[in-house]
C-alpha cells in the first residue's frame, strides 16, 4: 500500500520537477537625436532639421523637459522656450516611424 501511494505521489510530482521554465527578456534602447525645432505641437510631436535632414519625432506619455545643465523645465517655462528655431537633444526609445520622446534637452541654461 505504501508503495502504491509513494507511486502515484510520483507520478503526479514529476511533470513538475522536470518541467521547463522559459523566460522572455525584451531590450529597449534609449537614443539620443538633435538638431534645430522646424514644427512643434505639444503633446503630439516634433521635427527636428538634423545634419542628414528632417527628422519626425512622437511624444511618449510623459515627456520631460531639461536644460543643458539638468535642470528641469516647468509647464510654463517650456511654453516660453521650446519653439521653432531652438536646438535640441531628444532622448527616445524605438525606431524608425516609431520613435517615442521622453526627454527633451534644450541646448541652453
Amino acid at each position: 500500500m505504501k508503495k502504491l501511494v509513494l507511486s502515484m505521489a510520483l507520478a503526479v510530482a514529476a511533470p513538475f520537477a522536470w518541467a521547463q521554465v522559459s523566460e522572455t527578456t525584451t531590450t529597449t534602447t534609449t537614443t539620443e537625436g538633435g538638431g534645430t525645432i522646424t514644427e512643434y505641437t505639444p503633446g503630439t510631436g516634433i521635427v527636428l532639421k538634423e545634419s542628414a535632414g528632417p527628422r519626425h519625432y512622437r511624444f511618449g506619455k510623459k515627456v520631460v523637459y531639461v536644460t543643458r545643465s539638468g535642470k528641469e523645465l516647468d509647464e510654463a517655462t517650456v511654453r516660453t522656450r521650446v519653439r521653432v528655431g531652438v536646438p535640441v537633444h531628444v532622448h527616445y526609445i524605438g525606431e524608425g516611424d516609431k520613435m517615442m520622446v521622453d526627454r527633451v534637452v534644450l541646448d541652453e541654461d
